[in-house]
Order: structure tokens, then sequence, then C-alpha cells
């Protein structure tokens, strides 16, 4: 069973946290690490994307709203009854 959409995630209760990934070095110029953080609601991306939107397109479509890089990394947060689950179904 691969969770592929957010309609997946937000049904087996995931949390998401958005987190800007922008480095010191960017080429020759330096720059502060932001670092910014923030949770994603999948409840309002499911409303504005749709429940089939994949999950491994969502960090494409990010921003950072504080520096404005698209350097953003994802961290999902899977309940642990969803792991549980999908070990018991493995072989």
């Amino acid at each position: 069973m691969g969770i592929e959409t957010i309609g997946d995630a937000l049904q087996l209760g995931w949390t998401v946290i958005a987190r800007c990934a922008a480095g010191k070095r960017e080429a020759m110029k330096s720059h502060r690490e932001c670092g910014k953080r923030s949770d994603l609601d999948l409840e309002t991306l499911v409303w504005t994307r749709g429940a089939e939107f994949p999950l491994s397109r969502l960090e494409s479509r990010l921003k950072c709203p504080r520096c404005g890089s698209r350097n953003v990394a994802l961290i999902f947060g899977v309940p642990p009854s969803t792991i549980q689950a999908q070990l018991k179904s493995v072989p």
C-alpha cells in the first residue's frame, strides 16, 4: 500500500512540515540560513490542489514566505498506526 497523493496522506492522518532549506552559500554569494518551518494543512491542500495531487510534486510547488527561496524540504509525520499496518502487510 503506497501513499502517493495528498488525499491518501490526509485520510491516514499524516502531518507535513515545510522547512526552508536555503543554505549559507549560493554560487559566490553568502546567505544567512533561513530555516523557516511551517506546518502545512493537508485539508486545505486537498481543497486547493485536489485529493489526487501527488506528494512527489508538492515540494516543487512551495516557496519560503520569509526569504523567497524555492529550496524547500518536506518532513512527513506518519502516525504509528500507519507504520504498524504497513509492517503487518509485508510477507
